[in-house]
């Protein structure tokens, strides 16, 4: 059901980097290629090459046409015609890149992190979320979607999961599944956590059974709370959870959470203003409508509040962080809106079904290689905007693949040397950005 494989290398230096990509885009690539079949006989066109070609080129412009491609093919060292490398987008060549994609899953990339004191209390800081791509319904075969639940076509569909440090930037992922998947089922829900990092996830994600594992291994969760959960008082009383808080606008409660866990947890319940929780209840409301439902009186009370758990001791994590580490968890978010709206990783010039899927495994891994300059390049600065580092990287992109075979360290460091310069974000009196929140939480305004 998932495409991908486990971390079998990691990656820190440029000079490591740099020897990873051209194994990857060489080695890997021609083996790959002729092991799947796409390259089935002595061809100029190698698996390496044809890769190279597509993965750069559409780093460079995500829009780039066929003689533009044909172009970063002639630069990589094979010379074919436009229409020559429209006809290599076959389902081959698709299966071809998809293995590629699950080799450049197995390295770990990891940046320098950043001097933020709330970050450096974990080993990590890991968010996970996931993403769905439309593809053409012909592939719904292969990649099943929901199937009409919304005015999209979603008869075809796949589903991107990721689990992304805050503290390193490192990606485990992006784990291909069809768009059917809940993100519940992902491997990455049930990855072993090693002692002292924290997990921060959405509501998809929230299951007793694997916030117990968690604390079980000595790392710690922060998550918001399921209206169905079970409620307990330390003396083990079960009450409605709203029972317990009143008028204040905020409350630290030590309960614990399931009729069979019985897990111990802080609860952090902070009260809204009241035109958050209007838009809350209108947007319950419409849910339910949708549905053919109501809303009870309950689920509609809960909208007053953001409630939420965590096992981590305050001496870690204080009722005011807490908010400003889960607000964070929008930076995954933001990571995919920086890959569909600068890599173009859903959007395609054909309409080809299996143009289109070689299309989006090749821009996955140009996004993956983007994310991977940066975390070399400037993570260790607080103030970094990955978006201008992306911007940096497809400026750099042909050079590189100039650069690949012979001196790609050499054209990694002179890429590095722009980004702290250009990558820079400017801080925010009005609506402060997530780095100076980590830095400083007594901005975030809660009510």
């Amino acid at each position: 059901m998932f495409s991908g494989v486990q971390r079998s290398l990691l990656v820190t230096t440029v000079t490591q980097l740099a020897a990873a990509l051209q194994t990857l885009f060489t080695t890997v690539a021609d083996e790959l290629g002729r092991r799947t079949g796409f390259v089935a006989r002595r061809s100029k066109l190698t698996g390496a090459l044809f890769a190279q070609a597509l993965v750069f080129g559409w780093l460079a412009n995500p829009e780039a046409t066929l003689p533009q491609l044909a172009a970063a093919a002639a630069l990589a060292g094979v010379s074919i015609s436009p229409q020559g490398l429209d006809q290599r987008c076959t389902e081959g060549a698709a299966v071809f890149l998809e293995r590629l994609l699950g080799a450049a899953v197995a390295l770990l990339i990891q940046g320098q992190q950043a001097a933020i004191p709330l970050l450096a209390r974990f080993s990590a800081v890991e968010l996970l979320d996931s993403s769905a791509l439309v593809l053409p319904d012909a592939l719904g075969a292969r990649w099943p979607g929901c199937g009409g639940s919304s005015p999209a076509r979603t008869s075809a569909a796949l589903k991107l999961h990721v689990r992304y440090d805050l503290c390193s930037g490192a990606l485990r992922g992006p784990l291909v599944s069809d768009g059917r998947t809940h993100e519940s089922t992902t491997p990455l829900q049930t990855a072993p956590l090693p002692p002292g990092r924290l997990r921060v996830a959405g509501l998809g994600y929230f299951a007793l059974a694997v916030l117990a594992a968690i604390a079980a291994a000595g790392s710690y969760f922060l998550t918001r709370m399921h209206h169905t959960t079970a409620v307990f008082t330390a003396d083990g009383r079960r009450t409605p959870l709203l029972d317990l808080l009143g008028p204040a606008p905020s409350y630290e409660l030590a309960v614990l959470l399931g009729c069979g866990q019985q897990l111990p947890v802080r609860l952090l319940a902070v009260r809204v203003p009241p035109e958050v929780a209007n838009q809350r209840r209108r947007r319950l409301r419409q849910q339910a409508r949708d549905r053919g439902r109501t809303p009870s009186a309950e689920i509609l009370a809960w909208a007053d509040w953001t409630l939420l758990v965590t096992n981590a001791p305050t001496g870690l994590l204080t009722s005011r962080e807490a908010p400003v580490l889960l607000r964070a968890r929008w930076q995954v978010e933001w990571l995919f809106r920086l890959w569909k709206q600068y890599g173009q990783i859903d959007a395609s010039r054909s309409a080809k079904p299996w143009r289109v899927l070689t299309e989006v495994w090749a821009k996955l891994l140009a996004v993956l290689v983007q994310h991977w300059l940066a975390l070399t390049g400037c993570w260790q600065a607080p103030q970094r905007s990955l978006v201008k580092a992306a911007q940096v990287a497809q400026t750099q992109a042909m050079h590189l693949l100039a650069s690949l075979a012979t001196c790609l360290a050499q054209a990694i460091a002179d890429l590095h040397r722009s980004l702290p310069a250009a990558c820079r974000l400017n801080p925010r009196k009005k609506r402060p950005s997530t780095y100076q929140l980590l830095l400083n939480p007594d901005l975030l305004c809660l009510g």
